[in-house]
């Protein structure tokens, strides 16, 4: 079945607060028109970037995660289509696609009982059925010659994109990753905390760069697996950064983007790995939002940047200051990638 909801120009005008003598960056944006096939317009827009939102949140809950990332994606979408069309932004640069629709799913998990072994195994079924949708609309996104912008969700979601990619290229993809855990833990049902595990192990991903990892939060088994990918996997620690000073941001960023800019590579951005930024797995110690605007941004303009995925923020559904804090980041991540 097909998920996608495609947003046309009444739907995202909604979202416009206007003003008089501004124009806003969602006035300018491409968007779908309800009479044509998807596909085609994919092909004939001449937006370099498209962006998909995932409001889910059925990957952090099969991780045993507690918060809800589902309220991402209307928190970001808002704030950037209010962002001001000027010289610094162009919203002609930016296809606004729409979302992927998983009410039916989440109604789905919201019978079982998560608490048992049995519930969780069905739960990780569900989301075998995401990443299925996942992987077909960025398989579509990439082969029309666009750059996937896609607002999670969980980072479970980073499976499907990564896989579409690489089906969408015809090889493996390298990621760099900034997050505050590797999402390396076991096969064992598909989840928020394993999808580089499976993409590495099928072969849809190449090397693997995890940026601001915190040394508190990986298992010894997950650095046994590192170790023994060593030519394919690395690293760099918050604490050898921030906390003991070991290596220079600057220097470490460029190591990170030698390491994986020779080929098709996608950036990830798990919110956790910011201080205090509405997340399911929060820091109290992590990147500050510049230092992370900062590194993306030197990701975002290579030939090879194939997309970017961010995923993990969890605003409060009822805190209007959470959503708009959330919404407000992401729109500055998205509109420095695409400058």
């Amino acid at each position: 079945m097909n998920k996608l909801k495609t947003y046309n120009f009444p739907k995202i005008d909604s979202y416009i607060n206007h003003r008089e003598g501004e124009i806003k960056l969602g006035e300018k944006v491409d968007y779908i028109n309800d009479n044509d096939p998807v596909e085609s317009q994919l092909e004939l827009s001449k937006a370099k970037y498209v962006v998909l939102g995932i409001p889910e949140n059925l990957g952090i809950k099969a991780g045993l995660g507690v918060r809800d990332a589902a309220y991402t994606w209307e928190a970001a979408l808002r704030a950037l289509l209010n962002v001001q069309h000027n010289r610094f932004n162009k919203g002609k640069k930016l296809l606004i696609l729409g979302h992927l629709d998983f009410v039916d799913e989440e109604n789905e998990a919201a019978g079982l009982n998560t608490e048992s072994a049995e519930g969780i195994k069905q739960l990780k079924k569900i989301v075998d059925t995401i990443d299925k949708e996942v992987t077909y609309w960025v398989q579509k996104i990439v082969a029309s010659g666009k750059t996937p912008i896609i607002i999670g969700g969980g980072q479970n979601n980073a499976y499907g994109i990564i896989k579409g990619c690489a089906l969408a290229l015809n090889k493996p993809l390298n990621v760099i990753n900034f997050d505050a855990h590797a999402d390396l833990l076991k096969m064992n049902g598909r989840h928020s905390g394993n999808a580089f595990s499976y993409v590495l192990k099928e072969g849809f991903m190449k090397k693997y760069y995890i940026f601001g990892i915190q040394e508190n939060h990986v298992p010894k088994y997950v650095l046994n697996t590192i170790k023994k990918n060593k030519d394919f996997i690395r690293f760099t620690t918050l604490e050898e950064l921030f906390i003991r000073r070991e290596k220079g941001i600057d220097f470490e960023l460029n190591r990170a983007y030698e390491f994986v800019k020779s080929s098709a590579f996608g950036v990830e951005v798990d919110c956790d790995v910011m201080t205090n930024f509405p997340s399911d797995a929060i820091s109290f110690s992590g990147f500050t939002p510049r230092e992370l605007r900062r590194s993306v941004t030197q990701f975002s303009s290579s030939s090879n940047t194939t997309y970017l995925h961010i995923s993990e923020a969890t605003p409060d559904s009822g805190s209007k200051y959470e959503a708009q804090q959330v919404g407000s980041f992401i729109s500055c991540l998205i509109t420095d990638f695409i400058r």
